[in-house]
């Protein structure tokens, strides 16, 4: 009979441990960064050099475009780094 109580006192808290563990995971796996993905840093980088190669073709030709294809994915770049930092501290 002492066997069969200390049985179940061990299960219940496997049981227990387990159901605990269980939540915690579920929790973390909820949270992600929208403004983090690869797809997300394409556009942005894209936009960026496509209107830098607009300007700078009109003012400089086809140098110009080139230069400032470099330049606008530059600043998408910076752009989208700003927009996940700003997202990381406004979710905390």
């Amino acid at each position: 009979m002492q066997n069969m109580n200390i049985l179940k006192r061990i299960s219940l808290l496997v049981i227990s441990c387990l159901l605990v563990l269980s939540l915690a995971t579920v929790s973390q796996a909820q949270r992600r960064n929208p403004e983090a993905g690869k797809k997300k840093a394409a556009k942005r980088i894209g936009i960026g050099a496509a209107i830098g190669a607009g300007a700078g073709g009109l003012i400089g030709g086809r140098k110009g475009a080139l230069i400032g294809a470099g330049v606008g994915a530059g600043g998408g770049t910076a752009y989208h780094i700003h927009k996940k930092r700003k997202y990381a501290k406004r979710h905390r």
